[in-house]
């Protein structure tokens, strides 16, 4: 029965993100007419259809497995995301499938190590640390990628650089956990990544019963603003390693 409560509970958890999500995408974007406003004949448009977003570099997986969709070339980004357009790329990466491979093999290292002890062992504790680890992967995109960028004006595509030493690359790459561009373009401290994982590590104090001390948060963050920082370092140099390893010429 306490399985059963937990596992509802998590359910409700990535629903309410869902939740939060239709709402930021339809609550910000350009106002439609009012109610009671005088109607106006409408023309047929001449407009064409908006490009296509072009794929990421790399493609949208790294490795097969990890979400690349929010990644763009910098020298080929064309003025900011309409709030719509955040909340697809926050859906895309929280609900493709090899995410689900991801938190799989968290899992199983949480097992082996026996993370969170009270989830217990077998295929009742593996479950736990499964569907566990998979919200806390979905919550942190839908609020770093979706909620809070659209809440606070900035923008959560990495800029891929492409040029540049090995070194730098590196540096650039990890730096963005700190820095974002904002709708404007401008560059500010990344509030929506620090502010959006500390909110999903609030929340999940719900569902882990192990480790609710203060110092457990703060490690639990920075953590996965780590885990963020080295992801956005394989996407700097996945496309890279892709044509130089896995594309025959």
């Amino acid at each position: 029965m306490i399985i059963v409560k937990k596992c509802c509970f998590k359910a409700f958890v990535v629903l309410a993100s869902v939740l939060l999500s239709t709402a930021a995408l339809f609550g910000q974007d350009p106002a439609s007419v009012p109610l009671g406003a005088p109607s106006t004949p409408t023309t047929p448009s001449t407009t064409t259809a908006p490009e296509a977003a072009p794929e990421p570099p790399g493609g949208t997986r790294v490795f097969g497995v990890l979400p690349n969709y929010r990644t763009v070339d910098e020298s080929q980004v064309k003025g900011p995301l309409t709030n719509h357009q955040k909340m697809a790329i926050a859906s895309k990466d929280s609900f493709d499938y090899p995410l689900v491979l991801l938190a799989a093999g968290l899992a199983g290292i949480g097992q082996w190590t026996d993370q969170n002890p009270s989830f217990g062992q077998g295929m009742v504790g593996y479950a736990k640390r499964l569907v566990t680890g998979y919200a806390d992967q979905a919550m942190g995109n839908i609020l770093t990628e979706g909620l809070f960028p659209v809440l606070l004006h900035e923008d959560p595509r990495y800029y891929r650089r492409g040029t540049g030493s090995t070194w730098s690359r590196t540096d650039y790459a990890f730096s963005r956990i700190f820095v974002t561009h904002t709708n404007s373009g401008s560059l500010r401290f990344n509030y929506s990544e620090w502010v959006g994982n500390a909110v999903g590590t609030a929340v999940s104090n719900a569902y882990y019963p192990d480790g609710r001390k203060a110092g457990n948060n703060a490690v639990k963050l920075m953590e996965q603003c780590g885990i963020d920082g080295i992801s956005q370092v394989l996407k700097e140099f996945w496309p890279d390693i892709k044509h130089r390893f896995f594309e025959h010429h």
